[in-house]
């Protein structure tokens, strides 16, 4: 991905507030183009030198583990190559299914039942996008 605005990437903004500040600093870089995958924990502490390597070894991890980056290479390697497993949108998508399957787990069909009865509130915009959504 060439290096972008934020503006140029759709998403991004809504993807960033749903990480930590330190994650959103990394996810932005990502994103944006700004490091090319696969880097490893050295190329990102480079675009942050006021960063401990462990501190941003530590957060490239967890973005690892959240499902945000793949990280790669073997335990016989001395640094592991991180690489972006999709785009902002992507995220958002996936983050908004496990927050809707966490809502019908806890609250079952009252869940259910408020979703229906948001459904009779959309525009016929809302309808239309929602169903381009939901075969996507």
């Amino acid at each position: 991905m060439p290096d972008q605005s934020s503006d140029d990437v759709p998403g991004l903004d809504a993807a960033l507030h749903l990480v930590g500040p330190l994650e959103g600093r990394i996810m932005r870089e990502v994103w944006l183009g700004r490091v090319v995958c696969p880097f490893v924990v050295r190329d990102m502490v480079a675009r942050m030198p006021e960063l401990a390597y462990t501190t941003v070894m530590t957060t490239l991890n967890r973005l690892a583990d959240k499902g945000l980056l793949q990280r790669g290479g073997s335990s016989a390697q001395r640094a592991y190559p991180y690489r972006l497993t999709g785009t902002p949108e992507d995220f958002l998508r996936q983050a908004g299914q496990a927050e809707v399957d966490d809502l019908i787990a806890r609250f079952g069909d009252a869940a259910l039942a408020a979703f229906a009865a948001r459904m009779d509130s959309l525009s016929p915009e809302q309808h239309r996008r929602l169903q381009e959504l939901a075969h996507q």
